[in-house]
């Protein structure tokens, strides 16, 4: 009896803490500004961030597209920053990558409508590599080829080879279905390579990841830890600063905060909470934070 009234207790605190982020949410204003994407050209790696942990990336000669979620609401929680860039003004997609089932990075329609538009424009096909178990959530969205990997598993692709790497995090899209995959990805062409940590906590492997693959640029998540407790599958700002570390990479690049409110922390403190641990650990000139829609070019 003590155990079940425990247990409703702490559903009930979970409930009213939800409720609060959603009333949160609705009542504040929408901010942001959407561009048009700039292009590479000469081999030149084009990162350019759409906002929350999507990103539209140029390399290989290739145009990649990350975690593509373009919705101005997720189910009741309200998106509060535009997204960078519009699908309409996308040139054909190549690749597309998802890191795991989550909705709020494997968003179907937005899927559904970059498919749609690649074949208008290009008629041509357009892959999509998902975790293992993760097919049939993206098999009827119109994708010519869908790819699963486990970790440690690899797919080239005209010239550029993706590996799916291990994250602390967890796959399942509703409550009984934990067998899918989750991760990241590492993208390599002759020239550039490009770390995508998904949604994950500190864990030992990063280290591993940067003895492996040596990213030279790392899209790393640094919101949702408040409570402490989400730092069990989240990064705070000092965990993506250590993994930064640990990956040995050249650039980091913040991602996973200001767009949905997903925790209770304020949508402004983790870019200032990564501000202090970039400096106290002598990599302030490392990290580069994007504005949503404005395109970095590496060369």
């Amino acid at each position: 009896m003590l155990k079940n009234t425990l247990n409703n207790s702490a559903l009930r605190k979970r409930a009213r803490q939800f409720s609060r982020l959603v009333r949160h949410s609705a009542v504040t204003p929408r901010t942001g500004k959407t561009y048009k994407p700039k292009l590479v050209s000469n081999g030149e790696l084009g990162v350019t961030f759409i906002g929350h942990s999507s990103f539209f990336l140029q390399i290989g000669r290739q145009n990649v597209i990350i975690d593509p979620n373009f919705a101005r609401w997720l189910f009741v929680l309200k998106r509060l920053r535009q997204p960078g860039l519009q699908i309409q003004d996308l040139p054909p997609i190549d690749l597309v990558l998802v890191t795991h089932a989550h909705f709020d990075h494997l968003h179907r329609p937005s899927l559904r409508a970059i498919a749609q538009q690649t074949r208008r424009r290009r008629g041509g096909p357009t892959t999509i590599v998902v975790p293992h178990h993760v097919f049939d959530l993206v098999s009827d969205l119109g994708f010519d080829n869908v790819v699963e990997l486990d970790w440690w598993n690899s797919y080239r692709h005209d010239g550029l080879t993706v590996t799916h790497v291990p994250s602390r995090h967890w796959g399942a899209r509703v409550i009984r279905d934990s067998h899918r995959g989750y991760g990241g990805y590492v993208l390599r062409d002759q020239e550039h390579s490009l770390y995508h940590a998904g949604d994950t906590a500190y864990f030992a492997g990063f280290r591993e990841i940067g003895q492996r693959l040596a990213p030279e640029l790392a899209l790393l998540p640094i919101g949702a830890y408040n409570p402490a407790s989400f730092r069990n599958v989240h990064a705070s700002p000092a965990d993506a600063t250590r993994a930064f570390l640990d990956l040995n990479a050249r650039w980091m690049v913040p991602m996973h905060y200001g767009t949905f409110r997903l925790s209770h922390e304020p949508l402004e403190e983790p870019l200032q909470l990564l501000e202090k641990e970039a400096k106290a650990a002598g990599i302030q000139d490392r990290v580069l934070v994007l504005k949503e829609g404005v395109t970095r070019f590496f060369g």
